[in-house]
């Protein structure tokens, strides 16, 4: 492949990552609406912003945080993806650890980071960290399979 080519089609890989990471919100976002509190991680970030509660925080910037979130994170996992790669080759192997990997790091950052620098009943704080776990869990579930099937033809 020439070297020309290799350069565009690992961008065309990272563009690619920013649509699957649309469809994988939209995915989440259905999960997001059935659970208790599912809605309350977006409105949990804009609290954090905003320095107010979730119940006070701007639907608008919860949205744009929230959708704004899910698409980068689309690029993030085609990163992961070429890293596991590049270490384990190509294959199921290194798409499983890149979607374990990603699987962490949202939950992880979600939980340690702006879920307990807001002011929330301490009893919520437990479902909210299912319901966002659940939720991540259906993103990574739609967003690897479909960037993985893209690498197969890149």
């Amino acid at each position: 492949m020439a070297p020309s080519l290799a350069t565009l089609t690992v961008s065309l890989q990272f563009a690619f990552g920013i649509l699957a990471g649309v469809l994988a919100t939209l995915a989440m976002d259905r999960v997001m609406g059935a659970l208790p509190e599912g809605p309350t991680p977006p409105f949990v970030a804009a609290a954090v912003l905003t320095e107010t509660t979730p119940r006070a925080a701007p639907e608008r910037l919860a949205l744009f945080v929230h959708y704004l979130s899910g698409v980068l994170t689309g690029p993030l996992f085609v990163w992961l993806l070429l890293t596991s790669e590049g270490v384990f080759g190509a294959g199921i192997r290194a798409t499983v650890i890149a979607a374990v990997v990603l699987y962490a790091l949202m939950v992880g950052f979600f939980v340690l980071v702006p879920l307990p620098r807001v002011d929330l009943h301490p009893n919520r704080h437990s479902t909210i960290r299912r319901d966002w776990a659940l939720s991540a869990a259906i993103y990574v579930a739609v967003l690897a399979p479909v960037v993985s099937v893209v690498f197969v033809f890149f």
